[in-house]
């Protein structure tokens, strides 16, 4: 763009005539791009996961047993809050775009991308808590590329949760390596 060129942007008059428009949409205004019934079924499947890794994260904290038992229990209720902590921000998410977070319990494992795996050993708890990290890193790489440009707050949301995932998987990846010692 040059220097002196101008950037053009809606008339004020119709900004208000639009924001009076279907005010029953909420947030979701005529500039949304993306596919609101697509956007929410995948939020949902994000949901599911994260509540998922909530409840795996707990059983794992409570579970946890041996030499390094407390250090790595207290890492697994760090993670579980931070999971819940996502769900609550996909929950509202889904809300803004007109949908209904699903949190039943009857479907949760069938939706979810990460599987509910007890595991038996603290050992084994540290590589299904690693595998399930590594999916949801995944799945959110994937739902970002798919989201585009065109829904920026969903895909900004999802960067965010996104990184926080990634620090999950560095610090199980360092715990499994801490055991191989």
């Amino acid at each position: 763009m040059s220097k002196n060129a101008r950037i053009t942007l809606t008339d004020t008059a119709t900004l208000r005539q639009r924001a009076r428009k279907h005010i029953e949409d909420g947030a979701v205004t005529n500039g949304y791009d993306g596919n609101r019934t697509a956007v929410v079924a995948m939020l949902n499947d994000a949901l599911a996961t994260e509540l998922v890794c909530v409840l795996r994260y707990k059983r794992h904290h409570f579970m946890a047993e041996g030499i390094h038992a407390s250090a790595v229990a207290a890492e697994f209720l760090t993670h579980a809050e931070e999971e819940s902590g996502h769900a609550d921000r996909l929950a509202k998410r889904i809300v803004q775009l007109g949908g209904a977070p699903d949190f039943s319990p009857d479907s949760l494992s069938a939706r979810s991308h990460a599987e509910y795996v007890e595991g038996t050993t603290l050992e084994d708890m540290i590589r299904e808590n690693l595998v399930a990290e590594r999916i949801a890193i995944d799945s959110y790489r994937e739902m970002i590329a798919a989201l585009g440009d065109s829904d920026p707050t969903t895909r900004r949301m999802l960067i965010d949760i996104l990184e926080v995932e990634e620090e999950h998987a560095d610090e199980l990846a360092s715990l499994h390596q801490g055991m191989q010692d």
